[in-house]
């Protein structure tokens, strides 16, 4: 399977909808699912540190990963928030590129840490990110945060493009 990676744009927000509605409906095996609040996206596709990489094929969008820039206590850090890839390209790769990117783009712009949040009961994405170095940073509601600390905003070893 051939397909591309590229930062997404306005165009996208309905296809990053109906992928994140999957991905919500995959973790709560459940089919009732909201979207995104309307205008939500909108920071995402201004200049700044939010923006939303996207893989897709013969343009449709077939994943996405969406990274938010933040900077706390002056630590500078990413954090991954929303990451799906559509049910029948799984497996092929797709996440772990849209991964990859966001780690070359907290390296990039010095950023110290890259965290993100996995519902306790997806094992397969948790295990996904332990095998890129992610580790547990604390658990609460389910939810784990997990961390990969980066040295001097490059991310480590096994971080590396």
């Amino acid at each position: 399977m051939t397909y591309t990676i590229r930062e997404a744009n306005a165009k996208d927000a309905d296809r990053i909808n109906e992928l994140f509605i999957q991905m919500l409906q995959t973790i709560y095996e459940r089919e009732d699912v909201q979207g995104y609040e309307q205008g939500y996206l909108d920071k995402f596709f201004e200049s700044g540190n939010d923006l939303i990489y996207v893989a897709e094929v013969d343009d449709l969008v077939i994943g996405f990963l969406s990274v938010e820039g933040h900077c706390e206590e002056g630590t500078p850090f990413i954090y991954l928030d929303d990451f799906s890839v559509a049910r029948e390209h799984r497996g092929n790769g797709v996440g772990t590129k849209l991964l990859r990117l966001a780690e070359r783009y907290a390296a990039e712009h010095d950023f110290e840490n890259i965290f993100l949040h996995v519902e306790v009961s997806n094992v397969l994405a948790r295990k996904l990110y332990e095998k890129f170095g992610y580790e547990e940073y604390e658990t609460s509601a389910g939810r784990i945060k997990m961390i990969k600390r980066t040295k001097n905003g490059i991310a480590g070893e096994q971080g590396a493009l």
